[in-house]
């Protein structure tokens, strides 16, 4: 999926950042088609975003744990600085493959089954649309 605002490559995120003003609970984090961003959850101003150097998917696992942000794209692994979208470091699971990933911690959790669900919607169309 693309035509968004994020993937004009004139697009470039100036707002200055402002992570000494906000706490975790304050962000509402959406990851979609290879990106992550970063939302002032009372008024919706967009704070950062980030575009993942590897990986091309319009599914986007994010789990928020412990002050940190785990992003995973295509089984490309990244963990996000929350406040301001710089990447702390990242793994390529090489040898795993690729697929739909679920992220957990022993506090919180992803589910991918609406996520799946999509991805089969997606191929049944595709397939559908080729005959």
């Amino acid at each position: 999926m693309s035509g968004g605002f994020l993937d004009d490559s004139a697009f470039s995120d100036q707002r200055p950042r402002r992570a000494d003003s906000y706490q975790i609970t304050d962000l509402l984090f959406l990851g979609f088609n290879s990106r992550v961003l970063a939302m002032d959850r009372d008024t919706g101003a967009l704070i950062w975003s980030w575009k993942a150097p590897k990986g091309r998917s319009s599914y986007v696992a994010v789990l928020v744990d412990d002050g940190q942000l785990f992003v995973s794209i295509d089984g490309y692994t990244y963990c996000l600085d929350p406040f301001s979208g710089d990447q702390l470091w990242f793994n390529g699971l090489k040898g795993f493959g690729y697929g739909l990933p679920t992220l957990a911690t022993a506090e919180q959790h992803t589910n991918s089954a609406g996520a799946a669900e999509m991805r089969a919607r997606e191929q049944r169309r595709r397939n559908s649309s080729a005959q």
